[in-house]
């Protein structure tokens, strides 16, 4: 007997999953505003659908990871800042695409068995990382400063520090390490 793949098959049974258990979940939470709170699972589950087209299509799909990561991050984007009111976050969100740019580029190396790949992946999440933490810190500096004391207000300039402290500590590595 052969076995044949169907991949289109296994996309469309596991979007029918998804909707149906965001279906169940809204009507079991009836009472409280769900669609409202949780739309951006949505879109997550579009991100998951081309994971799914990835495993199923085998190491030559492997590129599929980097759309589905994009999408994916995206959705939880959203989820945060639906559930936390906090829009004005756009200001810097946006370079977590970045991140999730490179962590699809590191699935995409580690699926594929592509060593150049992961590495490539690690180097953009790096740098989206920075960007991320720099644009946050500068824009959530201008945009709570004035209110009192919060944790998410002190989160950025923590952050501020330990990438100084990073930045300064890989120099003195490398310099020791040419000496």
């Amino acid at each position: 007997m052969e076995n044949s793949r169907n991949p289109g098959a296994l996309i469309g049974g596991a979007f029918l999953l998804g909707i149906g258990i965001l279906s169940l979940l809204g009507e079991v939470f009836a009472g409280s505003d769900f669609w409202g709170n949780f739309w951006p699972f949505i879109i997550i589950g579009v991100g998951a659908m081309f994971y799914v087209g990835m495993f199923a299509g085998g190491k030559s799909l492997s590129g599929l990871a980097i759309p589905g990561t994009i999408i994916t991050m995206i959705g939880l984007i959203l989820f945060y800042q639906t559930l936390s009111d906090h829009w004005v976050s756009w200001f810097y969100a946006w370079t977590m695409i970045l991140v999730s740019v490179g962590l699809g580029i590191y699935i995409m190396g580690w699926y594929g068995e592509d060593a150049s790949q992961r590495d490539s992946g690690k180097g953009l999440m790096r740098v989206g990382l920075i960007m991320f933490v720099l644009f946050g810190g500068f824009f959530e500096l201008i945009f709570t400063s004035g209110r009192a004391f919060n944790l998410r207000g002190a989160f950025f300039p923590a952050a501020l520090i330990l990438l100084g402290l990073y930045i300064i500590i890989n120099q003195f590595r490398r310099n020791q390490t040419n000496q």
